[in-house]
């Protein structure tokens, strides 16, 4: 296993954090039976679910419609849920798919608990999101909610998870037998929402449809109104991006200065996701 960020700051602290990362949701909570995923989004007319018995919420980024028109590519870049529960069947279906990149952003608590299974030709990548927050604010971030979202943006570490996502994405485009790259946390919800919702914000999909794929999350994992473990609140991806243009004026500027995210890696990666 490639681990190509540091591991300072990722000791074990206390069980109380240990808790809290497993109630990220490990699955939807007792009582809760996971819905069908949902043929296709209503914005676009394609089944994006990736169909795994092990990762309920996993699904295609590609589909989208831009503002100036063009397509994101399907089949570069998947979302999923935790990766541990995947059947024999699911590693070849990603296999088949391509996947070269698994980009794990749980913290070190909830990788010990449910270990990925990786896909035969992929490269498993660690990029823990909130695991080097002070412990106060990771547990107030775990619990959910606008304050781990503020936190995507704020927490020591994240800045560079979530760009080392982005740029798996630019190289594997570079790449001569480049393939697709999967990004997920623990419910596919909350750290790899935003990481969705930043990739598709920088390729020009408007915030409307970034809202819509982030809200899927809800019918993927069967979360009833008011599920704050399950589902997901367009509040709290909200949250993200108000906090993101407070910290740096403006969605671009996150981007450049807070992810360090070139101009030219921009380019690479409108050229490689969009049609």
């Amino acid at each position: 296993m490639d681990n190509r960020s540091t591991m300072a700051g990722h000791r074990l602290r206390v069980p109380v954090a240990l808790v809290a990362g497993a109630a990220i949701a490990f699955g939807p909570a007792a009582g809760i039976a996971p819905a069908d995923p949902p043929v296709a989004s209503s914005t676009v007319g394609f089944d994006r679910s990736l169909h795994l018995e092990g990762a309920r919420n996993a699904r295609d980024l590609g589909g989208y419609r831009t503002v100036d028109g063009r397509t994101v590519r399907t089949g570069l870049v998947f979302r999923t849920d935790q990766l541990d529960h995947l059947t024999p069947a699911d590693l070849a279906e990603l296999t088949r798919r391509n996947v070269r990149d698994v980009d794990d952003l749980r913290t070190v608590y909830e990788r010990a608990l449910a270990p990925d299974r990786v896909p035969a030709g992929a490269q498993a990548n660690w990029y823990d999101v909130i695991g080097g927050a002070p412990l106060p604010d990771l547990v107030s971030s775990l619990a959910g909610g606008g304050d781990m979202y503020r936190a995507f943006i704020t927490a020591p570490g994240a800045n560079a998870a979530f760009a080392s996502v982005v740029r798996d994405v630019v190289e594997n485009g570079q790449a001569e037998d480049g393939g697709a790259v999967v990004f997920h946390c623990t419910a596919g919800k909350d750290r790899t929402g935003w990481t969705a919702a930043v990739l598709l914000t920088i390729l020009g999909v408007d915030r409307a449809t970034v809202t819509e794929d982030y809200l899927l999350s809800n019918e993927y994992r069967g979360a009833a109104p008011g599920d704050l473990l399950n589902g997901v609140e367009a509040s709290w991806l909200d949250a993200a991006f108000d906090q993101a243009i407070a910290e740096y004026g403006s969605f671009d500027n996150y981007v450049r200065t807070g992810l360090g995210i070139t101009d030219a890696e921009v380019a690479t990666l409108k050229a490689r996701l969009l049609a």
